[in-house]
């Protein structure tokens, strides 16, 4: 394989890795709420059901969506999500501030070890769908391998696509503490992190809108040079904003003293 190639590939993939650790740790913030009510046994027992489920409902919805990828109703959906949750996420954060986290919170005591395995989950299902349609939208622009085709999906792409998905869960059963640690030094780095998956769902719009069906953008325009570095600066931009501009919770109350 092309050495250009490799790097390319090895570019979308360290920051599909990062992205999925930062959203990892909000997905494990949120899975930390809704057992914590269990005894210690069940909460981990219902963590290890729901990562397990989750996984093989990435695996299933990765060979559905390698034969969707292509259809550009299927794509504008993606783009929509992403960009929607993105937007929803940031203005929940900044407009709502923590009067959710505290709702959040309340988490019902009646919940049976069960019920609580089934809401953890329809979570993981839901983180799920975030991390495929965000790698699938890194991933779908990326130019062809000389590897087989995976489904309808180029073996390439298909595999980042995978690996995207995996280190999500791997992420969020292991390294996930260490990124909460992280968002809790640096909570601007969530926004941040949010802010790129929109900019991802614009990534796949772009796509989307130069799609032959389509036609609205020229169709060389989604895979042409100048778009992938103003897109991978714009990208790079954010998360330097998001560290450089996201002051630890001491600094804050130091600056209001």
């Amino acid at each position: 394989m092309d050495f250009t190639l490799l790097l390319e590939y090895g570019w979308v993939l360290l920051i599909l890795i990062v992205l999925e650790g930062l959203l990892a740790a909000d997905n494990a913030l949120v899975l930390a709420i809704m057992v914590k009510h269990l005894p210690e046994e069940e909460r981990k027992k219902a963590l290890f059901y729901g990562l397990a489920g989750a996984f093989v409902f990435r695996f299933a919805s990765l060979f559905v969506i390698s034969f969707l990828v292509d259809v550009w109703q299927v794509q504008a959906i993606g783009a929509l999500y992403l960009i929607f949750m993105a937007a929803n996420h940031i203005f929940r954060k900044v407009v709502k501030g923590k009067a959710e986290n505290n709702n959040e919170s309340k988490v019902r005591k009646s919940s049976g070890f069960w019920t609580t395995v089934l809401k953890v989950e329809l979570a993981d299902i839901a983180f799920a769908v975030d991390s495929i349609l965000a790698a699938v939208a890194m991933a779908v622009v990326l130019p062809d391998t000389p590897l087989p085709n995976i489904g309808g999906l180029d073996g390439g792409k298909f595999l980042v696509i995978f690996a995207g998905g995996i280190i999500g869960l791997v992420i969020m059963r292991f390294a996930a503490n260490q990124f909460v640690k992280l968002l809790e030094k640096r909570p601007g780095l969530e926004i941040a992190a949010f802010t790129i998956v929109g900019w991802v769902g614009v990534k796949l719009a772009v796509y989307t809108l130069s799609h032959p069906s389509l036609a609205i953008l020229n169709e060389e325009f989604a895979h042409s040079t100048e778009w992938k570095v103003s897109f991978y600066l714009v990208l790079v931009g954010i998360a330097a904003a998001g560290w450089l501009f996201s002051k630890e919770p001491g600094e804050t109350k130091k600056a209001n003293v």
